[in-house]
């Protein structure tokens, strides 16, 4: 299939898929095994050199469904780049491993079976069917990181958050060989190397369609002094990163925006997409420090407006020459993936999770924006 784009492959094998599903649904007695049953997840331990922030030891989960089409979610947890944010300390009533900044390690974790996207019971749920790879953050650098950091004499955390998150994208590639489509979808911070990630699984399974949806982190700004101080200099990402991530651009340059716009250009077959509230008051609020503004959202800058920089990074992102589709829904929400509102929600008459099921099985839908966004 030289000189074949992987659209092109994929629209071939699109074609045979109506009687591969006849010929599955016979072997399987009319009903895939899999089918309308509730997750059943396996903890996976890398053999890789990967740990949490802490040194402890990391995991990640694994429910086996439909081997041709996988979901690879990178769950959120927070981000640290400080002796402060990033001390090692329960606060505000957390369980030991977390604190109001960040997860630093994976005690309490346990995806179980939860509502939303992970009730596979729904026949309205776009993923009922598919495998699922889950990979919560447990060392505060978003899934970017490969630095050990010495913030102080009592304090070296292990952001390690690259490593384990390609630990999880090669257990991807040896086990699910013969995916079709494999949809990257992150969870607020998790979400913001969620493009990348894309990236890397496109280049591992190059015949498999592959969809991103980053879910509400299109208010992350693209700061130099963010770029340089936490993605480059504290969490040591940039260097880590493979040439296409980075080519063209200095670290002062690769903000968060840009990470769809790299992955766009290295692969343009990748479907690109986002899930954004338009004024989620926590959907940015780890990086206030870096926010520009005055606005009531964000203490303590209040005033902040989200919905204009979520705007502003779509049309920026475009600019760069990448079609990133987008579902912007009114409010102030946040969650969504594990709550039943992933079903409820509802804009200018298009369910989110219509919107979904077409953005991974059809041509991509087009983009829905709120008119009434609210504040």
């Amino acid at each position: 299939m030289t000189g074949i784009s992987r659209a092109a492959r994929h629209r071939a094998l699109s074609a045979a898929l109506p009687l591969l599903a006849v010929l599955g649904l016979v072997l399987a007695g009319c009903d895939a095994p899999w089918a309308a049953k509730s997750m059943e997840w396996k903890r996976i331990v890398p053999t890789a050199d990967c740990d949490c922030a802490d040194g402890s030891e990391f995991a990640f989960w694994e429910r086996r469904a439909d081997p041709t089409r996988v979901v690879f979610f990178l769950n959120g947890g927070g981000v640290c780049w400080d002796a402060n944010s990033c001390a090692f300390t329960s606060t505000a009533g957390e369980q030991e491993g977390e604190s109001e900044f960040y997860d630093w390690n994976l005690k309490g974790t346990n995806p179980e079976n939860r509502s939303g996207m992970f009730d596979v019971t729904r026949s309205d749920n776009p993923f009922a069917d598919h495998s699922f790879l889950y990979v919560s953050s447990c060392t505060g650098d978003a899934h970017l990181g490969n630095v050990s950091q010495k913030y102080s004499d009592t304090l070296t955390v292990e952001h390690n958050g690259y490593a384990n998150g390609t630990a999880a994208v090669d257990h991807l590639a040896r086990n699910y060989p013969d995916a079709t489509e494999v949809v990257v979808i992150g969870k607020t911070a998790g979400s913001i190397a969620a493009p990348l990630y894309g990236g890397l699984v496109a280049d591992r399974l190059p015949d498999a369609r592959v969809t991103v949806l980053g879910g509400q982190s299109g208010a992350w700004p693209d700061n130099p002094d963010f770029n340089t101080d936490v993605l480059d200099a504290a969490w040591g990402a940039y260097d880590t990163m493979p040439d296409w991530a980075v080519r063209g651009l200095t670290a002062r340059e690769w903000g968060v925006p840009r990470f769809w716009t790299q992955a766009g250009r290295h692969d343009p077959d990748l479907v690109l997409s986002r899930f954004d509230y338009a004024h989620d008051p926590n959907a940015a609020v780890e990086i206030t420090e870096w926010e520009h503004g005055d606005s009531p959202s964000l203490d303590p800058v209040p005033g902040f407006d989200e919905l204009a920089v979520i705007d502003a990074n779509e049309r920026a992102i475009e600019a760069g020459g990448v079609n990133l589709r987008s579902y912007t829904a009114p409010g102030s929400g946040h969650g969504i993936f594990e709550h039943k509102t992933f079903y409820e929600i509802e804009v200018d008459g298009t369910r989110l999770v219509d919107w979904l099921d077409a953005l991974v099985t059809d041509d991509p839908p087009e983009d829905v924006h709120c008119t009434e966004c609210g504040s």
